[in-house]
């Protein structure tokens, strides 16, 4: 495991948290580390999404330690550009994470599945 990952994130829970980032495709999002720990530390982020697969790990080390502090709910993805893709991003480029600004009414269901499924496993 990582520096930066606090927890094993099962298959499962990544593809619903995939899931979740396409059905609030309308919704605000922030990328790439610097503006995801701005969101954070500004206690602004609705749901972070960190990529397990960062080169190196110690770029998003200080993002999870935040999001405790601030309350806010993260989870973790396999893949960069797999991220970006959900993410909406162009094809070929990568994203070590994400911020959710805001969730869509659609997303609302999922969003809590997902913060639901992640307490579970940091418990």
């Amino acid at each position: 495991m990582s520096v930066h990952v606090r927890f094993e994130t099962p298959t499962e829970v990544s593809d619903k948290i995939y899931e979740m980032i396409q059905s609030n495709s309308n919704g605000r999002i922030k990328k790439g580390s610097n503006e995801v720990t701005k969101t954070a530390e500004r206690g602004t982020a609705q749901f972070i999404v960190l990529a397990e697969d960062v080169n190196p790990p110690e770029l998003l080390a200080h993002i999870p330690l935040i999001c405790e502090e601030k309350g806010i709910p993260y989870g973790y993805v396999p893949s960069q550009e797999f991220l970006a893709n959900e993410a909406g991003l162009p094809n070929g480029v990568k994203t070590a994470s994400i911020a959710i600004m805001e969730i869509n009414k659609g997303a609302q269901e999922k969003y809590q599945e997902v913060v639901d499924l992640i307490k579970g496993l940091k418990a």
